[in-house]
């Protein structure tokens, strides 16, 4: 009886909007792999011999999933969070050396009729073990760099398994985990630099016909880019205004006279005149540590010189790391090649998808580029250009609203959560949204890459409605119990 009592209780708890958007979610997405895969041969939504029908079979289990993982006592995800990591990592490992070649990767596993891709698991699995790390007995994240050894560990350890499958984009999901580290304490300055990483390796690929001073335009821009954000930073983090005008009027001399030099045909060899420029800043910097001793200083040195080499390591890590297939997408991306028949040629057809739905979309099963099979995977990675088609701007506008919604809520749970490791493991789940609706639009449209990421719930596929599932109905359940933690 006391058994019952307690069951129901939690399920009175549970945040019923959180269950009724992600069922709105579920079954949206089902609509949408009926509406990208319709056969007029046969028009069951709910025939096991279409994608919809075997989607159905995979919600209905996550259902079920969704509501055992709500039943059982919260205690026992942050009690087991490091065995259920360790499982997921060691499942990892295997899905290296048995899982068959299926284009190009090894990263599901065939169990009789059906295949399950485990780095889907892993994601609940590595906020759980987070999560776990955070809420340790006096465990602060700034305390030591032991803690952040740790805490990437946990983080890279998937990562790099999951990259030994060839699976690069399910790897990269994870990196979402680092705004859960900067919530927890992790300076802004890491994420503003991976944004400059970004940035410069955008700028220095695209950028590379027209040559100033020897080299290319867009190696001299983000070599700029590096002069202001070293005053920038002296500036603003520094509070060094001194120091800042002087390095400023500095790098603003030198490039006069390096200009008005190249105008009177002599010859400069840019990279020695960057390197130059900004190795004396570095030097006067040293200079000013000994007048004013502060760590931040070095920080802005540190950052100077660790941008400068990873400039000079984006040409091989390009040309000599990334495959020709990931080559010609990241060109294709950034508008350096077209190629409307190879690489390009799904975004292409994704973008005249979602342009021909204008506002009010073409209708339901109407949509001319999905029933006629012109965009590939159109039910797995590039569903949300059916929903462009067939429902338009307002369609698109709705599912978006719907995925804000679901995001700001989820927010909202970690936020009102009495401890570390329900805010930790909330944050994880909003981060892992986040990443995939932004990735995932953003390769439809033309925005991004196109790197294999699916889009929450929608997408065709069980692991990816169950890795998602595990992930925000453990949320609910730990959110479910707020009250007893509160009561103590």
């Amino acid at each position: 009886m006391e058994s019952r009592s307690t069951n129901t209780s939690i399920l009175r708890y549970v945040d019923w909007v959180t269950v009724v958007i992600y069922a709105l979610l579920v079954l949206g997405g089902v609509v949408s792999i009926y509406a990208a895969s319709y056969d007029f041969d046969n028009a069951s939504i709910f025939s096991f011999d279409e994608f919809s029908g075997k989607q159905l079979r995979w919600v209905g289990l996550a259902f079920f999933a969704g509501l055992v993982i709500l039943l059982i006592d919260f205690r026992v995800y942050e009690a087991y969070a490091y065995p259920i990591y360790g499982l997921m990592i060691l499942l990892l490992i295997v899905t290296i050396f048995v899982a068959p070649d299926i284009k190009g990767s090894r990263s599901w596993l065939v169990l009789g009729p059906m295949s399950l891709q485990p780095a889907e698991f892993a994601k609940f699995a590595t906020a759980l073990a987070l999560a776990k790390l955070f809420s340790s007995y006096n465990f602060n994240l700034n305390f030591s760099a032991g803690n952040y050894v740790k805490a990437l560990i946990i983080i890279f350890l998937p990562i790099v398994l999951i990259l030994a499958q060839k699976e690069t984009g399910s790897a990269l999901a994870y990196l979402a985990l680092f705004f859960v580290l900067y919530r927890e304490g992790m300076s802004g300055l890491v994420l503003a630099a991976a944004l400059c990483a970004v940035v410069f390796f955008v700028v220095s690929v695209k950028y590379t016909e027209t040559m100033i001073l020897g080299i290319p335009s867009g190696e001299v821009a983000v070599f700029i880019m590096i002069e202001m954000i070293m005053t920038g930073m002296l500036a603003v983090y520094c509070r060094n205004m001194i120091g800042a005008r002087n390095v400023l009027l500095w790098f603003l001399v030198t490039g006069i006279a390096a200009w008005i030099l190249s105008l009177a045909e002599v010859e400069i060899l840019g990279l020695v005149y960057f390197l130059s420029a900004i190795g004396v800043a570095i030097a006067y910097c040293l200079i000013l540590m000994i007048k004013f001793p502060t760590r931040k200083i070095l920080v802005t040195i540190e950052a100077t010189i660790v941008a400068v080499g990873f400039l000079f390591s984006v040409n091989m890590v390009f040309n000599d790391i990334l495959k020709p297939h990931q080559q010609q997408r990241i060109k294709v991306s950034l508008g350096i090649e077209e190629d409307l028949r190879g690489a390009g040629y799904n975004v292409n057809q994704s973008k005249i998808a979602i342009g021909s739905g204008g506002i009010a979309g073409k209708g339901f099963l109407n949509g001319t580029q999905t029933k006629l099979k012109y965009v590939p995977e159109q039910h797995t990675d590039f569903i949300f250009c059916t929903i462009g088609e067939e429902e338009g701007f307002i369609g698109t506008t709705a599912v978006l609203l719907l995925f804000l919604i679901l995001i700001l809520r989820v927010l909202s749970i970690a936020e009102r959560q009495p401890t570390t490791f329900g805010r930790v493991y909330a944050y994880c789940v909003a981060s892992y949204f986040i990443f995939h609706l932004a990735i995932n639009v953003g390769m439809v449209i033309g925005l991004c890459p196109v790197i294999g990421i699916p889009l929450p719930f929608f997408s065709y596929g069980g692991s990816s409605l169950w890795g998602f599932t595990f992930l925000l109905f453990i949320m609910l359940r730990i959110d479910a119990a707020r009250r007893e933690y509160m009561s103590y």
